[in-house]
């Protein structure tokens, strides 16, 4: 059985390329869920669709990608947290205003609980407001 430290990092580095759900699924339970209580995620209750979101975000962030900080096992909970920095530029068209060419280095944090050697959820604590304001247009 592979260690679950060894599926976090391969499941990790899946979703935070931009691989999407094709990449990500066999790492996790059929239906497995996520939660963030950030506002630009606040309609996301799946890791599939949350994959799918992460997809779509080297869209508008081509060149985007990761730091990771710490990685940490807890047995006893079963679980696996990762801690890192997202940074990207905002060059890619199809979002919500066009581009601003403005970077982001946003901190966040994953907290993976497994069933087994699946993930069953994922939570993700993240700031998605300060992550925001750091590559939209300057107001008026």
């Amino acid at each position: 059985m592979e260690l679950i430290a060894d599926i976090a990092m391969k499941f990790f580095d899946a979703c935070e390329t931009g691989k999407g759900w094709d990449a990500c699924k066999a790492y996790c339970t059929p239906g497995a869920t996520f939660s963030c209580q950030a506002e630009a995620l606040a309609d996301v209750k799946t890791i599939e669709h949350y994959t799918k979101w992460m997809k779509g975000t080297f869209k508008l962030m081509p060149d985007a990608g990761y730091d990771l900080k710490a990685f940490a096992i807890d047995y006893g909970r079963n679980a696996v947290c990762a801690c890192a920095v997202f940074k990207g530029t905002f060059t890619g068209e199809g979002g919500p205003t066009p581009p601003t060419g403005k970077r982001m280095n946003t901190d966040y944090a994953y907290v993976m609980e497994f069933e087994g050697d699946k993930i069953r959820h994922l939570t993700k604590i993240w700031n998605s407001t300060c992550a925001m304001k750091q590559i939209e247009r300057a107001r008026p």
